[in-house]
């Protein structure tokens, strides 16, 4: 079965799902678009009250980016500007600015660009089999600023660093306490609990929903437009040498010894 992202309507509801089969939902650059477009096409149908977004299968919500491609889709800083600036907070602002309200359904791995989406809808219920985090500090490169500025209305300055200097994986009652995720309930209940949330939206005034959405976006802290030097220093990890240790690290399934240059 191919990756891609998979549309299914029930009445004013509709379900939005990852699907890469054997890597745990990890997403593509293909994928990164058709998110985008899927999630432009929902927020245009006045018809709709919520949108859920999961994982296929019950194993992850989505493990991050298909680290495979990055030899080819992501290489070097222009690449690099590209993958994160269009397509992956191209994707994560359709999410984001979706007029509907917008319900995570996560189970196991949430991580990396998974998480990122998790943490543009307005509710994330995860079950008790939930991971969090973003590794990447483990690979040699940093996040985007797009995808942080993203992040940090929800994490706020001490959470999200200790996501991003740490690199740890929390299970989903480090991340409840955090407030990463809306409540956590077991996994055999996730499904019911996700989608009755997603019914009392749905019950609720459309245009009320829509407005509440709009409201609390605009009292959310804007930061000041990047500065072309910024942009570039965002992505000076190409150059390094440690990004090089981490990318290799990773195809062999080995521990990176990085040399901090």
């Amino acid at each position: 079965m191919n990756s891609g992202i998979l549309i299914k309507r029930d009445g004013a509801i509709a379900t939005v799902t990852l699907s890469n089969p054997g890597k745990l939902n990890a997403l593509t650059v293909s994928m990164w678009q058709e998110l985008a477009r899927a999630m432009e096409r929902l927020s245009a149908d006045a018809a709709l009250r919520c949108v859920v977004l999961r994982g296929a299968g019950n194993e992850a919500f989505a493990a991050g980016a298909d680290i495979v491609e990055f030899a080819t889709a992501r290489d070097n800083a222009e690449q690099g500007k590209v993958y994160h600036r269009q397509y992956v907070h191209g994707a994560l602002m359709a999410v984001s600015e979706c007029r509907h309200p917008t319900v995570a359904m996560i189970h196991g791995p949430c991580a990396g660009g998974g998480l990122e989406i998790a943490c543009m809808c307005d509710l994330r219920i995860a079950g008790r089999s939930g991971r969090f985090g973003v590794p990447i500090n483990r690979l040699g490169f940093a996040i985007g600023y797009d995808e942080l500025a993203a992040l940090l209305p929800l994490t706020g300055r001490a959470v999200a660093m200790e996501i991003l200097v740490e690199g740890r994986v929390w299970e989903a009652k480090e991340a409840l306490a955090k407030g990463l995720v809306t409540r956590v309930v077991p996994d055999t209940r996730l499904e019911e609990e996700a989608y009755a949330a997603a019914r009392r939206i749905a019950d609720g005034a459309p245009l009320v929903n829509r407005w509440h959405k709009r409201f609390v976006r605009r009292l959310t802290p804007q930061p000041a437009p990047l500065t072309e030097a910024e942009i570039a220093e965002n992505f000076a990890y190409f150059a390094t040498e440690d990004y090089r240790i981490g990318m290799d690290a990773f195809a062999k399934k080995k521990k990176p010894k990085f040399v901090g240059r």
